[in-house]
């Protein structure tokens, strides 16, 4: 009976079909609808954000890339040591493939992401707020992906609309940065406050604010950045999280000092890969911390190691420092000290406790309250020479790290101060893929290359544009000495 059973239902269900090849669509969304549907939107838009944070990529790379070749740090060891040596040694050519893997398709893939979103809003049933909303997310997410190509690229094309000609050339310096500037204006005051944004990651006006000040830094407008950072304090909504040993950790990671996190989830392919590379031969505890190794963690070949010259440069007491692992206890009991050889390591992203191998789930920081009260010390200092304003801002982030003051008498140049803001920062934001961009906004980074013997040329402030985009593109031209 249940044989019979079972073929007559097929015989229906056969029967009822006009096409044996017809699929049910379990979805509302398709290719005819998409973007009639807010959720399609929506989806595009989330699209976008991912390759913006770029979290489905070599996140350690991402962070030590701009370290390696300043006085911070370096790698050895593994798969990533053939292209670590070329940005070591200022070899880079158009061909190094993480460049193009990290750095340039990611970019352009969160630009088409946005420009699909803008091309095609006005087909969506959604309510004019959210249209309104959406249309300022993704603005932010293009105005974002060309900051960070115009600071490792210089210009390049700029690409707002998918049915733009496929080959475009080069806009100027002018033309770029008043495109970034004015995509930023423009959406400052239709995101929402921070804390008030409808999901976590996405846009609001404390981060538009927080690019500003730094996209001013980095282009030396020392007024406009004034201006953007006092935007920030505006707000009322940010401040130094109490514990800097403790900012980093998974579970404090949604905090009011982080103003914009690459935002990761050890479960999905967003993820934070930084300690995989860091925990050195053999580790099973750190006496110091108590860090104690867990078999849910893993290590690669890969090794991201920090410079004497660096870890000593830290006043006493500096409670920054505690996150550098200098010794540790090996699997066979022995004490292994890792000074004196260019070897120490940073755990500034205390390994997840719930991590799946390499993956952790640690936020990676973007833009910090304290990389806001250092940019705006340090763009005082640009307009006014040596100020009580910037002593005292700076002192903030000292006495966090329990450092004495340092007084407006210490600083009678311009210079002086300017020098004093950079060694501040190397010991703020280590670890968080800034230093190359401040070491060549201060004009430090080509002449400290050149006298550790590096063959660096001032060309190599700009990474090489890679060889498959000029390609397909005839009127890109490379950036001069590649």
């Amino acid at each position: 009976m249940k044989r019979y059973s079972l073929i007559y239902s097929l015989l229906i269900l056969v029967c009822s079909c006009a096409d044996l090849l017809d699929e049910p669509i379990y979805s509302q969304l398709a290719p005819e609808n998409v973007f009639e549907a807010e959720e399609g939107i929506q989806s595009i838009l989330f699209a976008g954000y991912s390759e913006l944070a770029n979290t489905t990529g070599n996140n350690r790379g991402i962070c030590g890339i701009e370290e390696w070749g300043t006085d911070i740090g370096w790698q050895s060891g593994g798969g990533e040591n053939s292209t670590a040596v070329q940005f070591l040694n200022f070899t880079l050519g158009s061909t190094t493939s993480l460049i193009k893997n990290v750095f340039w398709d990611p970019n352009y893939r969160g630009i088409r992401n946005a420009n699909v979103v803008l091309d095609n809003i006005d087909k969506s049933n959604t309510v004019a707020q959210n249209k309104e909303l959406f249309i300022a997310e993704a603005k932010f997410i293009r105005a974002m992906c060309y900051a960070k190509m115009y600071f490792l690229f210089g210009p390049v094309p700029l690409r707002t609309s998918e049915n733009d000609d496929l080959e475009l050339p080069r806009p100027s310096v002018e033309i770029m940065e008043s495109f970034i500037e004015n995509e930023l204006l423009e959406v400052s005051n239709v995101l929402p406050k921070p804390g008030a944004e409808l999901n976590y990651g996405r846009a609001h006006q404390g981060a538009v604010w927080g690019a500003l000040t730094k996209f001013y830094l980095n282009t030396h407008q020392w007024e406009k950045c004034v201006n953007a950072s006092q935007k920030i304090l505006d707000l009322n909504y940010y401040n130094l999280y109490p514990d800097f040993e403790q900012l980093f950790r998974v579970e404090n990671e949604i905090n009011t000092e982080f103003i914009w996190v690459k935002s990761v989830n050890v479960y999905a392919t967003r993820s934070n890969s930084w300690v995989c590379a860091t925990f050195p031969p053999g580790f099973q505890t750190h006496p110091r911390t108590g860090l104690t190794w867990q078999d849910n963690w893993k290590t690669i070949a890969s090794q991201y190691r920090l410079l004497d010259e660096y870890y000593n440069s830290f006043e006493s007491g500096d409670t920054r420092r505690n996150l550098i692992m200098e010794s540790y206890i090996n699997t066979s009991g022995d004490s292994i000290s890792l000074l004196n050889h260019d070897n120490t390591r940073s755990f500034k992203y205390w390994p997840d406790p719930n991590a799946a191998g390499n993956i952790h789930g640690n936020d990676l920081p973007q833009i910090r309250y304290s990389d806001i009260l250092l940019s705006r010390a340090e763009a005082l200092n640009e307009i006014n020479g040596p100020n009580q304003e910037s002593i005292d801002l700076i002192n903030l982030v000292r006495n966090r790290a329990t450092l004495e003051n340092i007084q407006l008498s210490d600083f009678n140049t311009k210079e002086s101060l300017r020098n004093h803001i950079l060694i501040e920062r190397g010991w703020e934001f280590y670890s968080e893929g800034m230093r190359r961009y401040d070491m060549i906004r201060m004009g430090k980074f080509i002449p400290y290359a050149q006298s550790q013997g590096k063959q660096a040329q001032s060309f190599h402030t700009l990474l090489p544009i890679p060889q498959q985009a000029i390609d397909a593109n005839s009127l890109l031209e490379q950036n001069p000495g590649y």
